[in-house]
């Protein structure tokens, strides 16, 4: 075996990096640290102003990135997302599905029982999260598979793993990004190439603007009786903090993980070790 190194075991530099939902709290943090260890990022997000301050601020620390608008419910705007990549950066090595959410309107509460779940609300959140993971990836793999080469992560969740009370519509889309994760990292490597790899990340409790409303006391600024039982149950006492999961988004993206795929990696503080005992 040849000397280890370190460095090109976990090599970004130069790999071009797409991230779906990257002006998001998440997302946001995985493109600057892609940024920082010499990636070229295209930040993709329906809101485009959130994407160029992504973009920017890489760029203002001497990285290169791109913003590009993208509704990843649209297959036409997902392909122009690619274009506008392979155009500004010549390839593209891997897609971050990074774009998702959940609304108060598809969670139960004491106003709203499970039987009165509107049916557009739980499609809007179950088509977000899920088709919204299906199509990029149907348009980058495509791109993949004509290169024999590939890395795609989707963002699944905690709920993915353990069905969560109050919000069945974004746990049964992150269940579907999980068991999509899997099915598409044996599919692409039977059929197109070995080097195409698909893995996920599920991230335990992390304060975005998607949850605030579930965690955080309106009135009181302190937690909710549920922000309180997340923590109580979290073996290490706290949320995580955005820069939680780059440790990993760095690791699945780079040649340190060639022979991993098709795996959901919970990061989670122990959540989903603790039994509540």
């Amino acid at each position: 075996m040849a000397a280890f190194d370190s460095a090109a075991f976990f090599d970004l530099n130069g790999k071009v990096v797409a991230v779906t939902g990257g002006g998001g709290v998440l997302c946001s943090a995985m493109a600057e640290a892609l940024g920082a260890v010499g990636a070229k990022v295209a930040v993709l997000d329906v809101a485009l102003g959130a994407a160029r301050k992504v973009a920017d601020a890489i760029v203002a620390k001497g990285g290169q990135a791109i913003a590009a608008p993208v509704n990843v419910l649209d297959k036409a705007a997902v392909e122009r997302a690619l274009a506008t990549t392979l155009e500004e950066f010549g390839a593209v090595d891997a897609l971050i599905n990074g774009a998702g959410g959940n609304k108060a309107e598809a969670t139960t509460s004491p106003a709203l029982s499970f039987f009165d779940l509107p049916p557009e609300a739980v499609r809007w959140v179950f088509d977000l999260n899920c088709i919204g993971t299906i199509i990029p990836s149907q348009v980058f793999a495509r791109e993949f598979a004509a290169r024999k080469r590939g890395t795609i992560l989707n963002i699944a969740s905690m709920n993915a793993l353990r069905p969560l009370t109050r919000i069945p519509a974004y746990s049964a889309a992150k269940a579907a990004v999980a068991n999509f994760t899997q099915w598409l990292a044996v599919h692409l490597a039977q059929n197109y190439a070995p080097d195409i790899r698909v893995n996920a990340l599920a991230p335990g409790f992390f304060l975005t603007q998607q949850n605030r409303f579930l965690l955080v006391d309106e009135k009181t600024g302190g937690w909710t009786p549920r922000g309180q039982t997340i923590l109580s149950h979290t073996p290490q006492g706290r949320f995580g903090k955005p820069e939680d999961l780059i440790g990993a988004v760095l690791w699945l993206l780079s040649p340190a993980a060639e022979f991993v795929t098709g795996i959901v990696i919970p990061i989670d503080g122990g959540f989903s070790a603790f039994s509540g005992v």
